[in-house]
């Protein structure tokens, strides 16, 4: 769905996943610069947005999910997964229960994905699923935001910020309220430097939330049962996922950023050298220079030296091998 907010001065549309919400107005860093201090807002209102209410929810999703939610407190915010039967991640989902509804948004590309799946699952529970993302759009408040919350607004309030879902007729008016708006872009450098993976970005189809470090987070070891438990207790309990998440300073004499899929090597084996793993998000950051998160092989040594195309890396440990 398209903002808005591509109208406001100095915006440059977002391309790929992003498709829908600005990259940037204009001014990168300042953008990044505004949120790290706790000021501005980001529009996410391309994300998908679904609802499930009824007197079953909490219980019912706790059958489905990798998080233990059927005690979820009203206004606690928390993240899950779904996972196939093999234990690959397929759905990332951020949630929050106001009391009636849980509120969930997710990536734009699986928003049907999720509600099929999720209809097919409801069987005799008193649930009702709903696609609210035409009606409603999520914002984000950076951390430290003295942006006021409207009243009757679901509110996902975590470490790293806010999460609002906005009634989309009434996105204009707040963002002109709270402004600056930042681009997706700045956003997005700012997950990187918190080392935190995204669905499409930091996965492909055979991505155990183990490699991810969404262990703890999104997956909770002492739940009951759900599809995918057996994949996660295995590795768990018996052995060590086959990849693992790193964190990279990219050489700063480079012009270009290394895209999503460029290869990972070792920089002593040079251009020519095994691809040992992969780039998964680059970005631009106002104070670290070119950073990036990328997958690699757990055996690769947390010390070594990578290149990231042809560029050279440095890495910093976020999953331990």
């Amino acid at each position: 769905m398209k903002s808005p907010l591509l109208s406001l001065p100095g915006a440059v549309p977002a391309e790929g996943r992003d498709e829908g919400v600005a990259a940037h107005y204009g001014d990168l860093f300042r953008e990044q610069r505004a949120l790290a201090d706790g000021s501005g807002l980001v529009d996410l209102s391309h994300r998908g947005v679904v609802t499930v209410t009824g007197d079953d929810r909490l219980t019912w999703l706790h059958l489905l999910l990798t998080q233990h939610v059927s005690d979820l407190a009203p206004n606690q915010a928390t993240e899950a997964l779904i996972l196939s039967a093999n234990g690959h991640i397929e759905h990332a989902l951020y949630l929050v229960d106001d009391g009636t509804t849980v509120w969930m948004h997710a990536e734009p590309e699986t928003r049907e994905a999720l509600v099929a799946y999720l209809e097919s699952m409801k069987f005799f529970y008193r649930v009702e699923v709903a696609d609210r993302t035409e009606d409603f759009a999520v914002v984000h408040l950076p951390a430290g935001s003295i942006a006021q919350v409207p009243d009757g607004a679901a509110v996902r309030e975590t470490a790293h910020g806010r999460d609002l879902f906005l009634p989309r007729a009434e996105l204009e008016t707040y963002a002109a309220a709270h402004g600056p708006v930042a681009g997706i872009l700045a956003y997005e450098a700012l997950r990187v430097e918190a080392h935190r993976p995204r669905l499409g970005f930091e996965t492909d189809h055979r991505t155990i939330p183990h490699e991810l470090g969404w262990i703890g987070s999104a997956v909770h070891l002492q739940k009951g049962c759900y599809r995918g438990q057996e994949t996660v207790a295995r590795v768990h309990n018996l052995g060590k996922p086959p990849r693992r998440l790193v964190f990279l300073h990219l050489d700063g004499s480079e012009v270009h950023l290394p895209g999503h899929g460029t290869p990972v090597r070792l920089a002593a084996d040079g251009e020519e050298g095994r691809q040992l793993g992969f780039i998964t998000t680059s970005a631009r950051h106002h104070e670290l220079g070119p950073i990036a998160l990328a997958l690699v092989k757990r055996n690769v040594a947390v010390d070594a030296e990578l290149l990231a195309g042809d560029t050279a890396a440095a890495q910093e440990t976020v999953v331990e091998p």
